[in-house]
């Protein structure tokens, strides 16, 4: 189908920019690489450009989630009459993933160019479901991949790079310009795999999220301050970390121990 055939004007309210390259358009789809019987689910399709090369291929299902009433009216108008598409005119962030694959009887490939505006909390949300999802392939703002890729001690390492880390393999795959959307946006944008791993690469301790989220909520303080009435120092230094470092510099591993030094109240567990 010809990108960009279905049309409609972008909503500012829900971050809207469209693809519309077709050489781009493509390099996803080849990065996917869909085979026969896959559970295929694309989070805003917006006009459809990618879903018909989904489509395109052998897979089993797509599941389509698109949050705009008119776009979601096009998209089941166009494609409606394929028994592997199913519409659902719903925000992807009140949707239950592990639901949908038990529906579906196998883990999901999940496809989706993310508003840059719920990027974030969208793959929170995800990671709630994350048994039930084989991978992920992305196209969010540039600097976001920058920090889902990022190490111990780059400046792009932080809440969501650690955050990340138990479950997910990141491969940053290529860059995509503005004048790939309509409208283009202000920022360059990359598309990403975010393979689920076999087996957690450790095993999370309850207080991990609390942690991590209060480490980087003050990222100039030291883990001393910045941990203050979670941890104590000599919890920290009893993992082999110095509390008067700096969160970006401590190795998602090494939060997780602070972590299991932490017992949690009942209502912040």
């Amino acid at each position: 189908m010809p990108s960009g055939s279905l049309p409609g004007r972008p909503r500012k309210r829900f971050g809207q920019h469209f693809l519309h390259d077709p050489a781009v358009i493509e390099r996803i789809a080849a990065a996917i690489a869909p085979a026969a019987g896959e559970a295929l689910v694309e989070i805003g399709p917006g006009r459809g450009a990618l879903t018909g090369r989904l489509l395109a291929s052998d897979c089993g299902s797509l599941d389509a989630i698109e949050i705009d009433r008119d776009l979601a009216a096009r998209l089941r108008d166009e494609w409606g009459g394929d028994p592997r598409f199913t519409l659902h005119n719903a925000d992807a962030l009140r949707v239950d993933f592990g639901s949908l694959a038990r529906r579906r009887g196998q883990a999901l490939r999940v496809i989706g160019n993310l508003p840059y505006n719920i990027s974030t909390p969208l793959l929170f949300h995800l990671l709630e479901s994350v048994r039930d999802i084989r991978d992920l392939h992305v196209m969010l703002q540039r600097e976001v991949v920058a920090r889902m890729a990022a190490r111990p001690g780059d400046t792009a390492y932080g809440r969501l790079t650690v955050m990340l880390s138990p479950w997910l393999q990141i491969e940053r795959l290529f860059d995509v310009g503005p004048g790939a959307f309509q409208p283009p946006p202000r920022v360059w944008s990359a598309v990403a795999r975010l393979t689920v791993r076999a087996e957690p690469a450790f095993t999370a301790n309850p207080a991990f999220p609390a942690i991590v989220a209060a480490a980087f909520a003050h990222r100039r303080k030291t883990l001393r301050n910045a941990l203050r009435g979670l941890a104590t120092a000599q919890q920290i230094e009893s993992c082999g970390v110095d509390p008067s470092t700096r969160p970006e510099t401590v190795s998602p591993v090494l939060f997780n121990a602070i972590a299991g030094q932490v017992k949690l109240p009942p209502d912040a567990a």
